[in-house]
């Protein structure tokens, strides 16, 4: 027999000793901790369904284990409440887990039989199949994780920075003239953010269609993608129920969010083609592509990616950014010696006469510690998308079925006091070294883990940071007083809309700290926006109406 022959026998026989083993392993191991499974329905009245970050960590603490697991009719579900085990499994073993769960009620493109349908065919899906979030890790996603990288790695987010500062300028303007209604300039800013640099759309007011359909798809979809958010989630035979049923609300609601979702891509892209054939368009995302296309030509599969991508780039990034900015405006009323050190850090580097720009970053390491902090104290989505597991393996001494939805706990993690003293804490210093300088804990977690971390990060980071830095540099932001000079208090509270978390209302002011920052506030728009806000908040001018 041929030497290579006997190498190949050999390799085999050690390939079979090993999975054979493994194999034995698996059959022998625990199931992670967690509450006990009742007969048939399993856990599912375990599953949190409201701060449900929360609610896993408190799980973790009652067994003792930075793993909590569950399962309840097919559905199985790890929760990582460390962080040492979020970066072991989706990190260091992301070929495994980078995999998307099949979320029945998301149910991607599936075309489903049904006796009940006069057409005897019945398409079930939120129509969410443009979001690259809930790709399976396979070629597709590759392909678009590739168009990610090449146009939002670090040294490509320079092309948006133009676009943010000018966006950055236009809600300064609005804190200024109008600072009571600084949630409607957050969101406003957020959604144009996201927006102008996929699209080069421009929203004029916050009933723009666009946004209507999409806060409305949001707020019906998102809390049925948890795993107990939907009985369908936890019994996917349901999905054969016809939505004239009684009883059949899931069916409905995604229907209805299937609609709105067609309506928040069509419209910022009709608006961007037109735009590109007319010669007017805002360099952008999808112009830039349609550009391209015009010049070189493009695949099909090459357009159907980018738009694909810039739809879930809106979705993703305006609603984390109105999180992490309302965090911010809460956290510095909140904190009012820490908002001073900031500016004085500002007033000390940066000329008088002009507003932060990206070139400081470097020489503004109390700012940077802020926007890390922020999104430590409070992470945009507290849980995480969840992984899934392709093939079953072996972690700690506990078996994990493959198939599991493994959620990252970043909640939890945020919160561990060997990692971060003081957890409760807002301590921006806790990125800083004894000299004042950022230290080496720059990870940071609400972008997530492995290969399915967030794609935007660079984009996001900036934005966050030139808000966060002109913002401070123009306004003291301060606790509001009734008319007898009280503090007025606010609550704590914060409330949850989809997968993300949000503060809830509260009451601050903006004051412009000198004469100089109230006319840099003005300074990057022109006389008649600044006119167009005045007469709006005379009630002159309609705010449909608005420049």
């Amino acid at each position: 027999m041929p030497v290579y022959l006997y190498a190949l026998v050999l390799a085999l026989g050690v390939w079979l000793t090993k999975k054979w083993f493994v194999s034995r392993q698996l059959a022998a191991a625990p199931y992670p901790p967690g509450p006990k499974p009742k007969p048939l329905i399993g856990n599912v009245f375990d599953f949190p369904t409201s701060d449900a970050h929360e609610g896993y960590l408190e799980l973790g603490k009652q067994y003792s284990s930075g793993l909590v697991y569950g399962t309840a009719l097919g559905t199985k579900v790890l929760v990582l409440n460390k962080l040492d085990d979020a970066i072991e499994l989706l990190d260091r073993r992301a070929r495994e887990t980078s995999d998307r769960p099949n979320i029945p009620i998301v149910d991607l493109g599936v075309v489903l039989p049904s006796i009940f349908s006069l057409s005897f065919l019945t398409i079930f899906r939120l129509g969410w199949d443009r979001n690259i979030v809930l790709l399976p890790y396979g070629k597709i996603w590759r392909f678009h994780r590739k168009i990610c990288q090449q146009n939002f790695r670090a040294e490509a987010a320079r092309d948006y920075h133009p676009l943010l500062l000018k966006k950055c300028g236009e809600m300064l303007l609005q804190l200024l003239v109008d600072p009571q209604n600084f949630e409607q300039h957050n969101k406003m800013f957020s959604i144009s953010v996201a927006l102008i640099t996929m699209f080069g759309y421009e929203i004029k007011s916050l009933e723009d269609p666009c946004i209507v359909a999409a806060e409305e798809s949001i707020r019906l979809a998102g809390p049925l993608l948890f795993p107990g958010g939907s009985w369908l989630n936890i019994v996917p035979a349901l999905r054969y129920i016809p939505s004239w049923f009684p009883g059949a609300v899931t069916r409905k609601v995604a229907a209805k969010v299937r609609e709105l979702t067609e309506e928040v891509w069509r419209i910022p892209f009709e608006d961007v083609k037109r735009r590109v054939a007319e010669g007017v368009a805002i360099p952008s995302f999808v112009s830039n592509f349609l550009k391209q296309k015009a010049e070189v030509g493009a695949s099909g599969e090459q357009e159907k990616a980018v738009i694909n991508i810039a739809f879930t780039v809106y979705s993703a990034a305006s609603d984390t950014t109105i999180s992490a900015t309302g965090s911010f405006f809460y956290l510095m009323a909140c904190n009012p010696e820490i908002q001073r050190k900031a500016q004085a850090e500002i007033d000390r580097i940066i000329c008088p006469g002009r507003l932060p720009n990206f070139e400081d970053r470097p020489s503004l390491p109390y700012i940077d510690a802020i926007y890390r902090e922020v999104l430590r104290f409070k992470p945009p989505v507290p849980l995480g998308v969840a992984h899934s597991i392709i093939e079953d393996d072996y972690y700690r001494g506990y078996y994990i079925p493959k198939g599991t939805m493994i959620f990252a706990n970043i909640w939890a993690m945020t919160r561990d006091a060997q990692i971060y003293p003081e957890p409760l804490k807002f301590k921006p210093e806790r990125f800083l070294d004894s000299n004042g300088n950022l230290n080496g804990d720059d990870r940071v977690l609400a972008y997530g883990f492995g290969r399915r971390a967030c794609v935007g990060k660079y984009i996001a980071s900036d934005t966050l940071w030139i808000t966060f830095a002109s913002v401070l540099a123009c306004f003291n932001i301060d606790k509001c007083t009734d008319k007898f000079g009280n503090v007025i208090g606010f609550n704590d509270d914060y409330h949850e809309l989809g997968l993300g978390q949000f503060k809830s209302d509260f009451l601050c002011s903006f004051v412009p700290r000198s004469a100089t920052a109230k006319q840099l506030s003005m300074g990057s728009i022109n006389t008649f926006a600044i006119f167009s806000v005045w007469l709006i908040n005379l009630g002159i001018l309609h705010s449909s109406e608005k420049f």
